[in-house]
């Protein structure tokens, strides 16, 4: 008989894993409510997916700081980049109708703004470039618009004109060859659908994408409708202040504008989920087209072997853990939503606060009671070699830092300048880590075999050094 999900939502909400220094290492697990106090947080609400199904929603705490109306199922958050992905199945929805193709330039669509020239050149840019972000469009994000703000129009947002807040909207670097995040293309993408459509984006939202799933507490309206307000939660974006008029306006509905509810975002995941795997009738897109967005777009990379960005979502994971996904942050909200395409499971979350740390925390505590991949870092086995001994002697980095290799019993010792040996560990034959430090260390050898050159790597800075002959 299997374990009533309220006992396993009881663990996790007591045992969220906070960071340490080190990486891989965590501190004593501790309840929600006390990580929440210390990340100035006052609600949270999550979603967790298990055998295909939408097994668990809840919320906690409250809406807002020094106020008593309580975070629920029905408690709308701001689902800020998360917006993409479900604009994307929008997309999707009028490619399989025929209304759009996703190799046409996007040019032919456009009717109230076109893609700037620049030097006599004007791009030419698709839905498949600006869905993937390779379109090389500026604009990577957007601030939102404060409740007293007068709001802009979209193409003044994409000229970069007042009372837009932010600089045009351009292509500067070729279509199609590389990968550079830009809510300013999933802007442009906005300005086709509605150009198309002839018709309110919000309302577009809702009857292809929001109502086919139900996701009933979910609208991609900017400002928020008053019959809405009261259900939402508002942003803190420094120690638990709430933002003034409650949270930010975004105009720029398809890149940040939807409010939803973790519960919502796991219907729709449910829903693709299903469809995929043969176990119910599409409302929304069909199985082939949800496994065409979960591809990659650009040359060289493999599909469940590499973390790519397919057609709007997020994708990684080999093999069976292949997960898809998104995550968010507007000021004073942040969220992720995260789903295992062949395990049927995944989990959403949405904080009022621009603590990441916390929404991480609440991932790893869901991570481990589900047992989900690729969200926790893989614990380093030691490898014992027959031999340390090609490794040993002293390696110099055209800086003038010196490095001192000498082979241990299971392993290698590194000195530097004055500190002490670092004891480093084998995870093949080439590459070394330390369990006291973030550091890495890997070898290069030439064709017979022997140890040439090594690089030290911590945290992302590289110190390559040459072996000293003799």
């Amino acid at each position: 008989m299997s374990e009533p999900i309220e006992a396993r939502i009881q663990r996790i909400v007591n045992s969220l894993l906070p960071e340490t220094a080190f990486a891989g290492e965590y501190a004593a697990p501790a309840p929600l409510a006390e990580r929440m106090a210390f990340y100035h947080t006052p609600g949270v609400s999550l979603a967790v997916i298990d055998n295909f199904e939408v097994a668990w929603t809840g919320g906690f705490g409250l809406c807002e700081a020094g106020k008593a109306q309580p975070v629920d199922t029905h408690t709308l958050f701001q689902a800020a980049s998360i917006s993409k992905a479900v604009f994307a199945l929008a997309v999707m929805r009028l490619v399989q109708e025929g209304r759009l193709d996703l190799d046409e330039d996007v040019g032919a669509y456009l009717k109230s703004w076109q893609i700037p020239a620049h030097g006599g050149w004007r791009p030419r840019i698709t839905l498949r470039h600006l869905l993937n972000h390779s379109a090389g469009i500026t604009g990577e994000g957007f601030p939102g618009y404060q409740a007293a703000e007068i709001l802009p129009t979209l193409k003044q947002i994409l000229n970069g004109e007042p009372p837009g807040n932010t600089p045009p909207i351009l292509a500067n670097i070729l279509p199609g060859l590389q990968f550079r995040y830009s809510g300013g293309g999933f802007t442009v993408a906005q300005q086709v659908v509605m150009d198309v459509l002839g018709e309110p984006f919000p309302e577009s939202m809702q009857r292809l994408v929001l109502e086919p799933p139900g996701m009933h507490d979910s609208t991609y309206a900017q400002p928020l409708p008053p019959g809405l307000r009261g259900r939402a939660a508002s942003a803190h974006i420094y120690k638990g202040m709430p933002l003034p008029g409650n949270y930010h306006t975004y105009p720029e509905m398809a890149a940040a504008g939807l409010w939803t509810t973790p519960a919502d975002l796991a219907r729709l995941s449910v829903e693709l989920l299903k469809v995929m795997h043969g176990k119910k009738s599409p409302s929304l897109v069909t199985g082939e087209t949800i496994k065409a967005m979960l591809q990659p777009q650009l040359p060289g990379q493999k599909a469940e072997e590499d973390y790519f960005v397919g057609l709007g979502f997020f994708c990684g994971g080999k093999g069976q853990d292949f997960w898809f996904g998104h995550r968010g942050s507007n000021a004073g909200f942040v969220s992720v939503l995260q789903v295992y395409r062949y395990l049927g499971k995944g989990f959403a979350v949405m904080v009022n606060s621009n603590e990441f740390g916390l929404r991480n925390e609440i991932v790893r505590a869901i991570a481990n009671e589900f047992s989900l991949p690729d969200v926790m870092p893989e614990k380093k086995a030691a490898l014992m070699l027959s031999s340390y001994t090609t490794y040993a002697g002293t390696y110099l980095t055209k800086e003038g830092f010196h490095f001192n290799i000498t082979p241990q019993e299971d392993g290698l010792a590194l000195t530097s300048s004055d500190q002490p040996p670092l004891h480093l560990f084998a995870s093949t034959d080439t590459e070394f880590y330390a369990k006291a430090l973030n550091l890495q260390v890997s070898f290069e050898k030439d064709a017979l075999g022997r140890v040439t050159a090594m690089t030290l790597n911590q945290e992302g800075y590289p110190f390559r050094a040459e072996k000293s002959p003799g």
